[in-house]
């Protein structure tokens, strides 16, 4: 169907720009424009900008730009009047009736988001008129769920059989083709002709963030299994990727920067009846990295509340490691045994439950928490006890974060601090490698020095376990890499001398007098001080080593690209001209990044 200009037109003016597309990205406002993560293409600093005044997007990452129109083509995977349809439909627009002809020929999108609005309506009218809807009823009473959250979630109910088809005759009297129903997750083909699907179950519609429904939910009423029966991937919704209630989450979620994560949607429609608009439910699914994704986009810091028996402990760990990988800020919420949301907040009260939401641990004392619950039933001896503390903070924490995390840890077994950082000290033979010359230190121990970045240890690692690679690498990796001044300075004497350097006893050698630095490299082949990189040969050095100098490239590249962000950002505010050799190279740029990346990640 053609669409004449003047509907184009009347649809840009009735559309703000910045509020629909905010539905999708989370955008924050820098001077008259507004700033997110880019939905087109992958990427940590924010290059997309939204332009309300002059009523258009562009990522100057990806290239992507255009009008609203344009935004819900590539968003949604729609041709142009299918997606001009959607916004008219939004903003209340009336386009031409369509023939028969003409509605066959509409996209399967938007004639599955049809059906799925005739079944909920169908659905809503069994619940509050029905009268086979009476069970229904007393189940959304009994569970505390008021007329107005019913009405605000739109929940209904799919009545039970017999017949078998009360739904497929109000689909076929409204004109829906029973075929796409059928895809749509609505009904079943039997021997007999369409049947429902859902049947006897509160009904609990699933919303994209731009308003359509794209699935349902199906809770039993009794004991009957599977408690819920959930819509299959269809041409509108991909299961494990969409997230319950996102659609109004997300506007809390713009205030606080923060989004609560449950299991079940009725725990999810329970805070949000109380007041807790930010949370949102996992749909049935096992937590995924695209639901990590998902949630990243709109807030950085997720506050997880699965229920606290093994397989909830299980799912939580699943999703801590998504929303690590997905680079939000991940805390666990905990409720006493025998709750889950629903039932905390009616028992309680939403102010209990955000206390509790105030009191959540971050992700990593979560997993150690439970680690170290294990080890405790192990009751192990002291030494082994502070052995497996160590190893559990090294696997489970941020380098940088070790000692903060030793010292928990340390409590929770009742252990010495110290004890544990040293638990492994005197295995390590290097903690008593020979002096070189006459005045070598008669001391076996080293005082500990205050620990570097990571990165900075693993490189004099791997450098003092083969001193020959500091002439192989010593041009690429420069003294700049080293924050830590004693690091820096000790690296600068190695660089020095590349040329004499073949054995742990040159460079030490080379250090001369210098008491502090020779303590520090005993300590660097300390193996319990950097787990992290293991340099079993020569080959593991270099490719440590490969891997340094890759991440010293991408940091010069960042910092251009950040330098650029911020130029441009200047300019779109003080409305002064950007470029194109500007735009051309922070578009370089993104895309190198881009590519390191995906190598880093192993995509091709």
């Amino acid at each position: 169907m053609r669409i004449d200009q003047g509907t184009i037109r009347e649809i840009l003016a009735r559309t703000d720009i910045g509020s629909f597309i905010g539905g999708y990205v989370a955008l924050r406002k820098r001077g008259n424009d507004l700033v997110g993560l880019c939905p087109f293409h992958g990427e940590k600093t924010p290059s997309f900008h939204v332009h309300p005044d002059r009523g258009f997007f562009k990522c100057f990452g990806c290239g992507q730009g255009g009008d609203v129109i344009k935004f819900v083509q590539l968003q949604e995977n729609l041709t142009f009047p299918e997606a001009a349809r959607v916004l008219a439909r939004r903003a209340g627009i009336a386009l031409e009736e369509e023939d028969p002809a003409a509605a066959r020929a509409r996209g399967e999108k938007e004639q599955i988001y049809a059906a799925n609005e005739i079944a909920a309506a169908y659905f809503a009218a069994a619940l509050r008129f029905g009268e086979e809807g009476e069970a229904a009823r007393a189940y959304v009473a009994q569970r505390g769920i008021t007329p107005a959250t019913v009405d605000a979630f739109k929940l209904g109910y799919a009545p039970p059989v017999p017949p078998w088809d009360r739904l497929v005759r109000e689909l076929r009297e409204r004109g829906v083709d029973l075929a796409l129903a059928e895809k749509a997750g609505l009904v079943k083909r039997g021997q007999s002709g369409y049947y429902d699907f859902y049947r006897a179950r509160l009904m609990i519609p699933t919303y994209a963030t731009t308003g359509e429904i794209v699935a349902f939910g199906g809770r039993a009423l009794d004991d009957a299994q599977p408690k819920y029966l959930n819509t299959s991937t269809t041409p509108v919704y991909v299961k494990g990727r969409g997230l319950y209630a996102l659609n109004v989450a997300r506007r809390a979620a713009a205030a606080s920067d923060s989004l609560i994560v449950v299991e079940g949607y009725l725990d999810c429609i329970a805070l949000h009846q109380a007041g807790i608009s930010n949370a949102v439910a996992s749909l049935g699914t096992a937590f995924t990295p695209e639901q990590a994704a998902e949630l990243r986009r709109y807030a950085r810091r997720v506050f997880v509340c699965f229920d606290a028996d093994a397989a909830g402990y299980g799912a939580t760990v699943k999703s801590l490691d998504a929303l690590a990988a997905a680079g939000a800020e991940a805390f666990v919420v905990r409720l006493p045994a025998g709750h889950d949301p629903d039932s905390y907040v009616r028992e309680f009260g939403a102010d209990a439950f955000r206390q509790r939401v105030d009191e959540a641990v971050p992700a990593v004392q979560f997993k150690l928490d439970g680690e170290i619950d294990v080890v405790r039933a192990r009751r192990l001896s002291p030494a082994h006890a502070a052995r497996e503390c160590a190893r559990l903070v090294r696997a489970l924490a941020p380098p940088e974060e070790w000692d903060k995390w030793i010292v928990y840890a340390a409590k929770g077994l009742d252990l010495s601090v110290n004890d544990v950082r040293n638990s492994t000290f005197a295995g390590n033979l290097a903690n008593f490698a020979p002096r070189p010359g006459a005045g070598a230190y008669a001391t076996r121990h080293v005082a500990p020095a205050a620990a570097p970045p990571s990165i900075e240890r693993d490189i004099l690692a791997a450098f003092i376990d083969e001193p020959g690679l500091v002439a192989e690498y010593g041009d690429a990796i420069g003294a700049e890499a080293f924050r830590d001044a004693r690091y820096r300075a000790i690296y600068e004497v190695m660089r020095a001398h590349a040329g004499t350097l073949a054995t742990a006893s040159d460079v030490y050698a080379a250090l001369g007098d210098d008491r502090e630095a020779v303590e520090l490299l005993v300590l660097l082949q300390k193996t319990d001080r950097s787990s992290k990189v293991r340099f079993q040969d020569s080959a593991a050095r270099r490719a440590h080593l490969d891997r340094v100098v890759e991440g010293l490239i991408e940091s010069r590249l960042e910092k251009r690209k950040n330098e650029l962000d911020r130029k441009i950002d200047q300019a779109f505010t003080t409305g002064e001209p950007v470029s194109a050799a500007e735009r051309d190279e922070l578009r370089h740029l993104v895309e190198q990044l881009e590519a390191k990346r995906r190598k880093r990640q192993g995509i091709r």
